[in-house]
């Protein structure tokens, strides 16, 4: 496997993760506004510590966001200039990827 293709798995296993990190804040969030009216020392100190790991989550999670949004940006441009520096071979690529394709799903009937 390459370290393109490793990359791009990388790239969609740090997006779920993201998401899922988002899930997880709103969750907290919500049970944060479901015990607002809970009294005592113990709710209340428990409370103000989930409410400063939310906030510094929540900047972990967008500075992880707008690192993947980068390099996103970075391997289309690369991924463009390299086919327009090469368009015969990435032509041959796709034709070669499509016969490929085209041959497993024939196989498969």
């Amino acid at each position: 496997m390459s370290t393109k293709s490793a990359g791009a798995g990388s790239e969609a296993g740090k997006e779920k993760l993201v998401q899922d990190f988002r899930v997880v804040v709103a969750d907290a969030e919500e049970l944060l506004r479901a015990t607002a009216g809970q009294a005592g020392e113990k709710v209340a100190a428990a409370r103000e510590r989930i409410q400063e790991n939310l906030v510094t989550a929540k900047a972990r999670l967008n500075e992880a966001e707008s690192a993947m949004i980068e390099k996103t940006k970075y391997a289309a441009k690369a991924t463009d200039e390299y086919v327009h520096d090469n368009p015969w071979t990435a032509l041959g690529v796709g034709a070669s990827v499509g016969v490929i394709v085209g041959m497993l799903i024939g196989r498969g009937r």
